[in-house]
């Protein structure tokens, strides 16, 4: 019998570690059509400006270059512009060109050097600085490792209501990361961010009120933000509201909409969604029962390593359930779930169902299942390092 495996409310409370992204508005901006002649000229006054020293002037032009507003992109003109205005004291051209040094945009990647711009201009108070500071120093990344640190930046800029500091430093409080265990100050912090839409922390209140952590439990509450997450494309909010339709908890049971939402997450490749949507199709909940759907689903998770979806995909050959009979390719994947199990007792599950199998297979099948599952498995660890 398929096991049908719902997907665990799962406390997702590491450091959050994006990779380095252009702070001001302006660098987000998508690359500018060809400029008109107002911006041409524009430029030229600015350039002459910066060439005399002024600081505003050469972070704006180093700006325009970032973007390609008024003169061709050019990263490199960008960080040479920022790094005359950061050397006199400009806070975002010290942000930008510290972000220049994170992304090797315009100069040679380095990680040491951008966190000695981010501390330039977080010593003057810039909130974005201050989080990317804290972040390196949260992982150790071009400084030494200090979590301590790295806490007391996120809480600089989260005193001037920056929601990224407010979720990094909720999830430091919720983790005993870097300062003490306070789970309902991180709740404080979470609602704080989620309030200004930031989805990750909107995905985090919900778990802490879904588990009673730091706040009273409220499952209805948990589902309302895990919606909130979920409608940005929070992968996880799509998972973990999928599972709440699931089992009814926080909203009505509804089979079909847990499968809308686990097909959203699934979509953008989260294993435990597709295990989810698999087993969704192979009981008929939400959908019309089909095998072949279920096997599909299941050879997505399974392909990213998950573990539970490899026994399942190996049950589906072994019973000839929407894809061909192969006892090869169950004890395979039987193999692989075992080689990836998360405990013990999902080992002993997993062995038990290849003894089964084995039990009618012959000495050879064995033999190439076994040698199919090593090479998965030496491909599979390959791909991770």
């Amino acid at each position: 019998m398929m096991r049908n495996l719902l997907a665990s409310f799962v406390l997702v409370l590491a450091v959050v570690v994006t990779a380095p992204v252009p702070c001001p508005a302006a660098v987000q901006a998508p690359p500018a059509a060809p400029a008109p002649p107002a911006q041409s000229a524009k430029a030229d006054e600015l350039r002459a400006r910066a060439e005399r020293g002024d600081p505003a002037a050469q972070l704006s032009l180093g700006l325009m270059y970032a973007i390609g507003q008024g003169v061709p992109r050019d990263y490199a003109q960008a960080a040479a512009w920022y790094r005359k205005a950061a050397e006199q004291g400009k806070a975002l051209a010290q942000l930008n060109l510290g972000w220049c040094y994170a992304a090797g945009l315009g100069v040679p990647q380095d990680l040491a050097q951008a966190a000695a711009w981010y501390r330039k201009a977080a010593e003057q108070g810039d909130p974005t600085a201050q989080v990317k500071l804290g972040g390196l120093l949260a992982t150790g990344d071009g400084v030494p490792q200090d979590e301590a640190e790295a806490a007391v930046w996120y809480r600089k800029a989260a005193d001037q209501d920056d929601a990224a500091a407010q979720l990094r430093l909720g999830l430091a409080l919720a983790n005993g990361r870097g300062t003490e265990r306070d789970p309902a100050q991180a709740v404080v912090l979470f609602r704080k961010a989620a309030e200004q839409g930031k989805a990750q922390a909107q995905f985090m209140l919900g778990v802490m009120l879904e588990q009673g952590r730091g706040v009273p439990q409220n499952l209805a509450d948990a589902a309302r933000w895990y919606r909130r997450a979920a409608e940005q494309d929070d992968v996880t909010a799509q998972l973990n509201l999928g599972a709440c339709y699931e089992l009814g908890q926080g909203v009505p049971q509804d089979h079909a909409e847990a499968v809308a939402w686990y097909r959203r997450a699934a979509d953008q490749g989260e294993a435990r969604a597709q295990a989810n949507l698999g087993h969704a199709y192979a009981n008929g909940r939400g959908v019309a029962q089909d095998y072949a759907q279920a096997a599909a689903w299941y050879r997505r998770a399974a392909d990213q390593g998950h573990a539970a979806s490899q026994f399942d995909l190996g049950e589906l050959y072994a019973r000839a359930r929407g894809v061909q009979r192969s006892d090869v390719e169950a004890c395979r994947w039987f193999l692989i779930a075992e080689s990836r199990a998360a405990s013990p007792e999902d080992r002993a599950a997993y062995a038990a169902g290849r003894e089964r199998l084995t039990r009618r297979m012959t000495a050879a099948q064995l033999t190439e299942a076994q040698r199919l599952a090593r090479e998965w498995i030496a491909a599979f660890n390959s791909r991770a390092k």
